[in-house]
């Protein structure tokens, strides 16, 4: 496997506070990797770690084979394409026009479009199922569109690695599900992808590897059903938990607390 991004006994932090401690994670062509963990685990920030946004206090990381705080903004877009959590269109721009904004790092604009260029954007459109949409203004549609909209944005931009965080956050069940099958076919046809999310069974369907963190640790690292214990879950999230196979895909159980209530 050919290692796209890879963390070496990565540590970080942010002021006083240690966000990120001994991580180590590769994620390599063709497969998706999920972060999971609770609020304040350190998935946000092993994302922007891995893009050179923010630096280490200790270990390694390495996008392709260089370190991505010495590439520059354009050399790092071509490697990988980040989408974060609530992106937002300032500018009333058409959807066709955001997308668009992928291109960037090619040369590309939504004013100056090359033949490629109009390729990888109509390429999004019709992967994202934005074709009724594409003229469009970005305040004229709901916020699960706006999502596949900025989600198209970072396939147009052909970069051979996906960094997403929480790209199913606000969607509903169908929804997310439509986002997990593109992220399928986009490793399918070689891409990497890193994502984070809260939605157990979400990872536990979409992924190749899981990666359990909490408290800027990782806990369990592999496949779903391999990674995802009652023992881990518990560890990560305080409630007892497990995953269970429906159909296709999964479901993630955990137990309630029970209520004491008065007689």
């Amino acid at each position: 496997m050919s290692a796209l991004l890879c963390y070496e006994r990565a540590a970080l932090e942010l002021g006083e506070r240690r966000v990120l401690a001994d991580f180590s994670l590769a994620v390599g062509a063709g497969e998706i990797v999920a972060l999971l963990g609770p609020n304040g685990a350190g998935k946000t920030s092993v994302l922007r770690a891995g893009l050179g946004l923010i630096p280490l206090a200790s270990g390694a990381v390495r996008l392709g084979e260089d370190d991505p705080r010495a590439l520059s903004a354009r050399a790092r877009a071509l490697r990988a394409a980040y989408l974060p959590q609530h992106p937002q269109a300032i500018w009333p721009l058409s959807v066709e026009a955001l997308i668009a904004l992928g291109r960037y790092a090619h040369g590309g604009a939504p004013d100056r479009l090359g033949p490629r260029d109009q390729a990888a954007v109509d390429a999004a459109i019709q992967t994202c199922g934005l074709g009724a949409l594409r003229a469009r203004r970005m305040d004229e549609i709901s916020g699960g569109e706006k999502l596949r909209v900025h989600l198209a944005r970072t396939l147009a931009q052909e970069a051979p690695l996906l960094m997403l965080d929480e790209p199913s956050a606000g969607l509903d069940p169908a929804q997310a599900l439509g986002v997990a099958e593109i992220l399928q076919a986009h490793a399918k046809r070689g891409a990497a992808v890193l994502f984070s999310t809260h939605d157990v069974a979400l990872a536990a369907h979409a992924a190749h590897r899981v990666a359990v963190m909490a408290q800027g640790r990782l806990l369990a690292e592999g496949a779903p059903e391999a990674a995802l214990t009652p023992e881990v879950l518990e560890q990560a999230y305080g409630k007892r938990g497990r995953l269970e196979r429906v159909g296709s895909g999964y479901a993630a159980v955990f137990e309630a607390q029970s209520l004491n209530r008065p007689a």
